[in-house]
């Protein structure tokens, strides 16, 4: 794939689908979203924490099937991926997506 291509996934969730770029620039977690998307690791996962015009957060692997009142938020995969801030060039804004699963 050329370095100049962008990769754009689609999420599909109940209430509608969501495009999302991953850059180029932060190589470590575009393919490592990359591979859990392959491998499945999303299918079935809940956004767990939902507030209304600011952000809904997911990704809990825990959350599959997870059963009602069950304390969501702190699943992992057992890893981290090296933090990639590209900064002033990528920075929190609206329609931003972000990941946790990193380490400084």
């Amino acid at each position: 794939m050329s370095q100049d291509k962008e990769t754009i996934v689609v999420l599909n969730t109940t209430l509608g689908s969501v495009k999302i770029k991953l850059y180029n620039e932060t190589v470590k977690h575009k393919e490592n979203f990359l591979k859990l998307a392959q491998e499945g690791q999303y299918n079935g996962l809940l956004f767990h924490r939902v507030i209304k015009e600011f952000m809904a957060q997911g990704g809990d692997v825990t959350s599959k099937d997870a059963p009602i009142g069950k304390h969501l938020g702190a699943g992992d995969l057992g890893y981290t991926v090296e933090a990639e801030f590209v900064y002033p060039q990528y920075f929190h804004k609206r329609g931003g997506c972000g990941c946790r699963t990193y380490r400084r």
